[in-house]
């Protein structure tokens, strides 16, 4: 190898050094049995099990989504059925409020927990940067396994197997951070209308412009903050 390409590979590795994946024995034993499970049903779908991920929770209908990116866009992998939320519709504000979260958050690796008492879980990122702006309290909301929940989403020990296994896989081969969208329910207008007179409203509207360019793009959208509301862009 030429010297410039040897000093130029140094460099990249140096600036961009791999990050370790918190793991654990129960996390290994599981990879070992699920992992291939999971890999031939990526290829019977026509999709790389190396492939960047992206996840969107739906309280009303109690369902978790895995898209896979193929190409530029990304395509439904599997949907797991959410044993357990607490508070119903409306996000989250504050400590002890018993709610469970809604938004746009990001997973990366040091939110995954490999020896929960829950089985295995993973840190939403609540409160996220709005949240926190907002003066939002409460955190170590997961996605979890058992069927139990104050503030979290249980998704019974079988199921979190299977989204622990393909986060952490997504996450060791390079991708820096998932997107992880929870919504009160499928944000076209009829769903918009049927809950209209919640008292969530007025926030939800701020959420559906980053529904509808993923429902238009199957793009996740580029997620910001303008005062303080979300802001998106593709």
């Amino acid at each position: 190898m030429p010297k410039f390409l040897y000093f130029l590979l140094m460099t990249l590795l140096f600036i961009h050094p791999k990050k370790e994946l918190p793991d654990s024995d129960r996390a290994k034993t599981v990879r070992s049995t699920v992992w291939p499970k999971l890999q031939a049903e990526l290829k019977d779908k026509g999709l790389k099990s190396n492939s960047q991920i992206y996840i969107r929770l739906f309280k009303d209908v109690s369902a978790l989504e895995v898209w896979v990116k193929a190409g530029r866009q990304y395509r439904l992998f599997k949907t797991y059925g959410i044993c357990t939320y607490s508070g119903g519709l409306g996000t989250k504000t504050r400590s002890g409020d018993g709610k469970s979260p809604e938004g746009f958050y990001t997973i990366e690796p040091k939110q995954l927990n490999p020896v929960s008492n829950y089985y295995l879980a993973i840190n939403v990122g609540y409160p996220n940067k709005l949240e926190q702006l907002k003066g939002y309290t409460g955190d170590a909301i997961m996605v979890h396994g058992h069927c139990a929940s104050i503030g979290c989403y249980a998704m019974t020990d079988q199921r979190i197997e299977e989204i622990y296994t393909l986060v952490y896989k997504a996450l060791e081969a390079g991708q820096q951070k998932i997107e992880l969208d929870i919504f009160p329910f499928r944000m076209d207008n009829e769903h918009m209308h049927a809950y209209s007179q919640y008292s969530s409203l007025a926030f939800w509207k701020t959420m559906k412009p980053g529904y509808d360019l993923f429902e238009k793009n199957h793009v996740p959208p580029v997620v910001s903050i303008k005062g303080k509301e979300y802001a998106f862009g593709i």
